[in-house]
């Protein structure tokens, strides 16, 4: 199942930014297998896809990552990882902002018997407008709004053909 947009569910930590000044958004898939919040994680940052960002944030602010960075951001071990620090954390969740508080990522899982449906989410925070002293959404934002679309989308397919292939039964 492709990963689709969504409404950010109630009660999340990316919630508190759904105020009619920041932007949010919000993407979800579904994985026939029970996962667990921590390995959904550390899926999500080990992609081959997530390894580019990492690279290059390790190249532009100096800001470099491992995969044992991104496994003990999962567990709960650290409260940082590249370019990110936790804002906030919950057993299925976790709110991620950057460097320069401008962005944050959310990841959730949601598990049922059988299957588990994944969330992951954006948010960008206005900011004042120094011309018209009002909350605005930057130029660069605009710009970037399309690719960030596609990129989330893209990132949350990884992270599931991560777990999938790491879920699958060994062939014989």
């Amino acid at each position: 199942m492709s990963p689709t947009p969504c409404a950010i569910p109630d009660g999340s930590l990316l919630s508190r930014y759904r105020n009619g000044h920041d932007f949010t958004d919000c993407y979800t898939t579904t994985i026939d297998a029970r996962i667990d919040h921590p390995d959904f994680v550390t899926a999500f940052y080990t992609t081959w896809l997530f390894k580019i960002e990492r690279w290059i944030l390790t190249w532009l602010v100096r800001k470099p990552s491992t995969d044992r960075d991104a496994a003990q951001l999962a567990s709960g071990a650290a409260n940082a990882f590249a370019a990110w620090t936790v804002e906030a954390r919950a057993p299925d969740q976790l709110l991620l902002c950057d460097f320069l508080g401008n962005t944050r990522s959310w990841l959730m899982v949601v598990p049922d018997v059988t299957r588990t449906r994944l969330y992951f989410g954006s948010a960008v925070v206005a900011r004042i407008d120094r011309s018209s002293g009002k909350r605005a959404l930057g130029t660069s934002f605009r710009v970037l709004l399309g690719f960030h679309r596609l990129y989330s989308r893209a990132l949350l397919s990884c992270a599931r053909r991560r777990l999938e292939a790491v879920r699958a039964p060994a062939h014989e």
